[in-house]
């Protein structure tokens, strides 16, 4: 069965800037999906900001198995329940691509529990992405590094958790370096987060990049049934015990009641 994978994206730059507009007239979301779909395994759709809740209505999520995130000037408009939504989902097993702009998201800063801050400059300078995990599923099909003649420049410190693992480092023109590419996982669902892809750069089109998102949808699926009561904290009852204990101490809550037990 193919990866049921949803683009989401704020699709107002590209609506309201005619440069935008002219290196993605579709939107940058449908670039990165129809670059998806050229693999069989992968079912790719989309979801905009502007949409009724937000393209992702619970139902869609549930059969969601990879959702890619890439927001920029809007992340401040994006619903809280959604961000709820979409954290459980996260939770349960549905992976999750952040890009570029997108690490100011609510979903990913919610995620990292971290304020996701960097430094950042907009020259159109060369990045080159090395690969520094080639054995890593990821990079698969790209040889040392990734050249993109134009960029916007992020640069460490980076404010996220330390990742999993880290398998992209970028140096850019102006002497910066910035982990590009970090995987995390949360609950039952693997997260993986992609630095390049500035909204006046064409960089979705490269062709080695579309290799890293295609790669990334892969590792971050999961085709275990979703963990639905993952949120749960049951009580085990001394009765229901794999082994026969007796009880030893004061108990502070008693069952049926409110709140944590």
């Amino acid at each position: 069965m193919p990866i049921r994978t949803v683009v989401w994206n704020e699709f107002l730059h590209e609506n309201e800037n005619e440069a935008v507009r002219s290196i993605y007239p579709h939107g940058i979301h449908r670039t990165i999906a129809d670059a998806l779909s050229r693999d069989g395994g992968i079912d790719a759709t989309t979801a905009t900001l502007e949409e009724p809740e937000h393209g992702l209505p619970q139902s869609r999520l549930d059969e969601t198995d990879v959702l890619i995130w890439w927001g920029h000037k809007a992340h401040g408009r994006v619903s809280d329940e959604i961000v709820d939504r979409v954290q459980q989902r996260v939770n349960e097993g549905m992976g999750l691509l952040v890009l570029h702009s997108g690490h100011f998201s609510k979903i990913f800063r919610r995620m990292m529990g971290t304020p996701c801050s960097l430094r950042w400059r907009e020259a159109g300078e060369r990045e080159r992405l090395w690969v520094i995990n080639p054995s890593h599923p990821i990079a698969q099909g790209i040889d040392k590094a990734i050249e993109l003649p134009n960029s916007e420049m992020y640069g460490e410190p980076f404010l996220v958790p330390e990742p999993l693992e880290t398998v992209f480092v970028s140096w850019f023109e102006g002497g910066e370096v910035f982990r590009s590419g970090l995987t995390y996982q949360r609950g039952a669902g693997r997260i993986f987060y992609f630095e390049p892809g500035h909204e006046t750069y064409p960089i979705y089109h490269d062709a080695q990049v579309q290799t890293v998102l295609r790669n990334a949808v892969h590792w971050a699926n999961n085709p275990a049934r979703p963990w639905k009561d993952v949120s749960n904290a049951p009580n085990v009852p001394i009765e229901e015990a794999r082994e026969r204990i007796v009880k030893k101490g004061l108990s502070l809550h008693q069952a049926g009641e409110e709140g944590f037990r």
